[in-house]
């Protein structure tokens, strides 16, 4: 099972990114009630929330990878 981890851990990083951006595209058609400009808006703040998180997620998973071949 350890070598399916990894895999498993990017694939969630996959569904995270389309959350962000699916919500936060409906937040804005939502909140602007079909206007265009909000869509956008939250569009780019799903963008920008979904880069944040896979940064930090993507960090955790390189120092994991790290800290296992110190230890082998």
């Amino acid at each position: 099972m350890d070598k399916w981890l990894p895999a498993i851990k990017l694939t969630g990083i996959g569904f995270y990114v389309a959350t962000c951006i699916v919500g936060g595209a409906f937040i804005g058609w939502w909140l602007g009630n079909k206007q265009p400009l909000y869509i956008v808006i939250g569009l780019v703040a799903g963008l920008l929330i979904a880069g944040y998180g896979v940064y930090r997620m993507m960090r955790s998973l390189i120092k994991e990878q790290k800290n296992q071949e110190k230890g082998q």
